[in-house]
């Protein structure tokens, strides 16, 4: 392996292999019994139809009560951020194909999911979400690096990092996908998407006005951005110890965020539910317990805003194989 950490104003380069299919070998040698936990759950239809039928009724209630705007930014920031980045999470499961057993279904599962985070988002997650598990730190492939000029421009300062993290819905929807040539954004399923949303929210808006949509969107900028599950997006991959990529939290909003924080163990095996991603760690925690993790989501936050140590370029890159170099091409 060759990692080098350079200055302040740089990622760090590394040209090893991808961690996590290397360590699924090692612990399904060791503990072959971790395949039983290869399974689809379909309790996660269940929920999915649970949170969205929550956030819709707490926007049209919010109307009915004739709330005012300040109770709304309020109740979007204490309830609506849990429960829309527990939809994402739910979204995230369908991309993986663990809830149904065709891909279609899952497709499906994931544009209902999607209702109450307002924006068409199932379909192009699915796709860049894909990619990123196969081309981790990959720029131009990896849609979770950041840019060069984004990283340049936020550096250390907490301000910048505040509207950076507080436009996250932004940058992800808007900047992050012109940098990956390989993904086809727009395609069939995608104007399902953006017209099944269109669907579902013109009903809401025609007997209840806009303030339950603006209630589901705020739910979705809080949980993207300045709140403890927004730190989730940071926890993932922004390197906290020299030489190692991927961090695990195992914290107590876990139980609220349907275990998104077990992600080491999700990308050494993707094909395991959230419901046993802690059965992983159980089953093999001499391949876990030494690693760097988080514990709570809220420090992790007020790290990442007020720590001049913490910038963007704090990732582990990988330069393009070639190989690969024929997608971006395209």
């Amino acid at each position: 392996m060759v990692a080098v950490t350079a200055p302040n104003a740089a990622f760090t380069q590394s040209d090893a292999p991808l961690p996590h299919r290397a360590r699924a070998k090692r612990i399904l040698a060791t503990h072959p019994d971790v395949r039983t936990l290869f399974k689809r759950d379909r309790w996660s239809v269940l929920w999915t139809v649970l949170l969205v039928a929550l956030q819709v009724g707490i926007g049209m209630g919010l109307v009915w009560m004739d709330a005012p705007w300040w109770t709304i930014v309020i109740a979007a920031y204490a309830v609506g951020a849990f429960a829309n980045h527990a939809l994402f999470v739910l979204i995230h499961e369908y991309t993986h194909n663990v809830v149904f057993k065709t891909a279609n279904a899952n497709r499906l599962g994931s544009i209902f999911a999607n209702v109450a985070i307002v924006f068409p988002a199932a379909i192009g997650f699915r796709k860049y979400h894909m990619l990123h598990h196969k081309c981790l730190g990959i720029a131009g492939l990896d849609a979770d690096v950041p840019t060069a000029s984004e990283a340049r421009w936020v550096g250390n300062s907490w301000w910048r990092k505040t509207l950076w993290l507080t436009m996250f819905w932004a940058v992800q929807a808007l900047l992050r996908p012109t940098t990956v040539k390989a993904i086809r954004t727009v395609d069939g399923w995608a104007v399902f998407n953006a017209a099944a949303m269109a669907a579902a929210l013109a009903p809401i808006v025609w007997f209840f006005g806009w303030w339950p949509v603006a209630y589901l969107f705020l739910s979705t900028l809080f949980s993207l951005g300045v709140h403890p599950v927004g730190a989730r997006w940071i926890q993932e991959h922004y390197v906290f110890r020299d030489g190692q990529e991927t961090y695990s939290y195992y914290g107590p909003l876990n139980k609220l965020s349907f275990n998104m924080g077990y992600h080491n163990e999700h990308h050494d095996f993707p094909q395991v539910p959230w419901s046993r991603l802690p059965a992983v760690r159980a089953a093999a925690p001499e391949f876990y317990n030494h690693l760097y993790h988080h514990r709570s989501w809220t420090k992790l936050l007020f790290h990442v805003l007020f720590s001049r140590d913490f910038r963007l370029h704090n990732r582990i890159v990988r330069p393009m194989p070639d190989s690969l170099k024929n997608l971006v091409a395209g």
